[in-house]
């Protein structure tokens, strides 16, 4: 009898540490994230990726990238079940802060997954749905805010003579905005952000008394910020149509500048000057799952 109990209690007691060993279900992988051409976007805001499962975003994590483009992570962690059935990868930037659970509007690269990999891109039409490559177009220096004739190149808008847009760009979703910029000695002065080539853009914090023409551009004549002189000679300056996130991360352009241009030394007012499309820097990268 004492015997029989003794197996008894042995075998029960095998049981639980056979049970007890018992390996737990694993139920979560890492995928890689490669992307080249982002910026630091400063404390106030992150990148976040999401999973597309189902048409339903599944956050897969938030990261930083410094002021030499390197990410603070490229390897994160996703269920299993949502790596194997997602058929898109999002990225879009958030607040650093962000009670809201859904991606925000600001999404600047998307790809479909084809088997493992998900080969990212503005031009995804769950990012910005365009690649910028057949962006276009001109400016003219002119001061048209103040009576006066001698500081006429002092001025930049985005205009053909005459009166008519110079200015070739595609409609962008919700988050994000044109921006015009004159770059001088290294620091950027905004002309204002846009989102229609032939309306006026939403400031003018340096132009002079009378109103301007209705396209974005802006005079260089008033409330010179330190470090500057006005009115400015834009002569070798350069001039920016940048797309900015919005609400916007930084004073500065943003990452994505679609046409620039150089202005000659020796321009002379109201003359159209091309500018450059500079597609080639957009960011762009891959997601690649086990």
């Amino acid at each position: 009898m004492r015997i029989t109990n003794f197996l008894l209690i042995a075998l029960v007691s095998g049981l639980f540490i056979l049970t007890g060993c018992q390996e737990t279900p694993i139920t979560t992988n890492n995928f890689t994230v490669s992307i080249a051409g982002l910026e630091d976007l400063g404390n106030d805001y992150v990148y976040e990726g999401w999973l597309i499962v189902n048409g339903t975003p599944v956050s897969t994590g938030t990261f930083t990238v410094n002021n030499t483009g390197v990410l603070s992570q490229t390897s994160f962690e996703a269920d299993i079940s949502d790596l194997d059935n997602a058929t898109k990868f999002v990225l879009s930037i958030e607040p650093s802060v962000d009670s809201d659970p859904a991606p925000s509007a600001v999404k600047i690269l998307a790809g479909d997954f084809s088997n493992n990999t998900a080969t990212l891109s503005v031009g995804d039409g769950a990012a910005l749905g365009n690649d910028f490559s057949t962006a276009a177009g001109s400016y003219i220096l002119a001061t048209p805010t103040d009576a006066l004739s001698n500081n006429e190149n002092s001025g930049v808008w985005w205009l053909v003579p005459g009166g008519t847009p110079s200015l070739t760009l595609p409609t962008l979703p919700s988050g994000w905005r044109y921006e015009g910029w004159a770059v001088v000695n290294g620091m950027p002065l905004s002309t204002g952000t846009f989102t229609n080539v032939s309306g006026a853009d939403d400031a003018a914090p340096y132009s002079g008394p009378n109103a301007g023409p209705a396209f974005p551009g802006e005079d260089f004549l008033t409330n010179a910020p330190s470090g500057i002189t006005f009115p400015l000679d834009l002569s070798n300056a350069n001039v920016v149509i940048s797309v900015e996130p919005f609400p916007d991360n930084s004073e500065k352009p943003f990452l994505l500048k679609p046409l620039a241009a150089t202005v000659p030394a020796n321009a002379t007012n109201g003359t159209s000057y091309n500018m450059n499309n500079n597609n080639t820097t957009n960011p762009s990268g891959t997601v690649t799952r086990p």
